[in-house]
């Protein structure tokens, strides 16, 4: 399926609708009670370093806009739920958020496998689904449009690994990964930039709840290569580590910025992870919307998942008050009106652009973690990327590009 842009007619259809909204009669999101939007985010398992300051960004957008009056005179309530990093942890949750919570919208689902479980509880209900997750088969689903993410797609990651090793001289390629929903697509992608690049690769998916991993490194050892592609989490990622240094392997090692984060690297020796490379979604540092999360929460550099998620409520709110209807069909239809209207006023925050759609004004919200334009099937268009090496047991940025 090719990643097609809306055209500029439907976009300007779309924008006429969001400054018709305001004219609603009597104006529906001014009735009922409080507008309900479920995060689904890790509180515990793999994803645990994360889940809870993303529930802290949401929160923080949301106390903003209430303060300022609400959507169209409706409070926002928020509902958190823990998805564990776990899919039937997470389809509990979800089918809470939906089926008891009555939520418009679920936000933040962080790991492939639990984003592919929830989204079709999603689309049946017409519940709407913003997630940071990035397997290329999430946005293949027949989700009808109920479906938006803010993550990069595995090829476009697999690429920029596939390049990056290259660019440090790797030659022979050895991917590690467990069985996950992104494993696949993204080995395919680094094969592909490796083999344009006159390289090599092999791939080894293993069991990601064993204590050693002695085997599997001896079979990477006996392909020699010169880089390593580390595709797991932070727990197996850990232990793989150890097996790897005692090999004695010295040659470059990446792995995701999810992966490979302050929290391994303050848990583990300090040389199993020296060197390492991370490569991460990068968010948009200096904009106006990623300073306004800053000074939210109060982190000095939010993590990508963070500015997402942050950026996903936005958009929900607005979506919503772009529709005059506080529903996941409302925000479907509505969405890419207030995110890509090519003659919207630029806008970094919920509270001002509920202002300028109060007005019958098009909005363009340009977020924390980039631009926040979406193709016909709900990919992210463009994002930068992030490049950090573990030195002296901290993350040290190499560039942004």
């Amino acid at each position: 399926m090719t990643n097609l842009t809306l055209d500029r007619r439907s976009f300007l259809a779309a924008s006429a609708a969001v400054a018709g909204a305001s004219f609603l009669p009597g104006s529906l999101l001014a009735q009922g009670g409080p507008i309900r939007i479920g995060t689904l985010t890790p509180l515990t398992g793999a994803g645990g370093p994360y889940g809870p300051v993303m529930v802290k960004a949401v929160k923080s957008v949301v106390e903003k806009v209430n303060a300022a009056g609400g959507v169209k005179g409706r409070m926002v309530e928020i509902v958190s739920e823990d998805d564990q990093t776990n899919p039937e942890a997470g389809v509990r949750a979800a089918r809470k958020l939906i089926d008891v919570d009555r939520v418009s919208a679920i936000i933040g689902t962080w790991a492939s496998s639990v984003t592919t479980a929830v989204a079709p509880l999603c689309w049946e209900s017409k519940t709407f689904l913003c997630t940071v997750s990035g397997a290329d088969a999430i946005t293949l689903l027949p989700h009808q449009g109920y479906l938006v993410r803010t993550q990069p797609n595995t090829a476009l990651q697999g690429r920029k690994f596939g390049e990056f090793a290259v660019e440090q001289g790797g030659k022979k390629v050895f991917y590690f990964s467990p069985q996950t929903p992104f494993a696949d697509s993204q080995y395919a992608a680094i094969e592909a930039a490796l083999s344009k690049a006159g390289g090599e690769s092999r791939k080894y998916i293993y069991d990601d709840k064993k204590p050693s991993y002695r085997s599997e490194v001896d079979e990477m050892l006996r392909y020699a290569p010169d880089t390593i592609v580390l595709g797991g989490y932070t727990p197996d990622t850990s232990v793989l580590l150890k097996d790897i240094y005692r090999s004695g392997f010295s040659g470059t090692k990446i792995a995701f910025g999810y992966s490979v984060n302050q929290k391994l690297l303050d848990t583990v020796q300090p040389e199993l992870a020296e060197g390492i490379f991370t490569i991460s979604p990068s968010p948009a540092a200096g904009s106006e919307a990623y300073k306004a999360l800053v000074s939210l929460i109060g982190v000095p550099s939010p993590d990508p998942y963070t500015t997402q998620i942050y950026d996903h409520i936005n958009l929900v709110l607005l979506a919503i008050a772009a529709a005059g209807q506080a529903s996941g069909e409302a925000i479907k239809d509505h969405i890419r009106a207030v995110s890509q209207s090519p003659d919207g006023v630029k806008v970094n925050n919920a509270v001002d652009g509920l202002k300028l759609i109060a007005e019958g004004r098009a909005i363009n919200y340009d977020g924390a973690s980039g631009p926040c334009d979406f193709t016909d099937i709900g990919d992210i268009i463009d994002c930068q990327f992030r490049y950090d090496q573990v030195q002296g047991g901290k993350l040290t940025l190499v560039k942004i590009a």
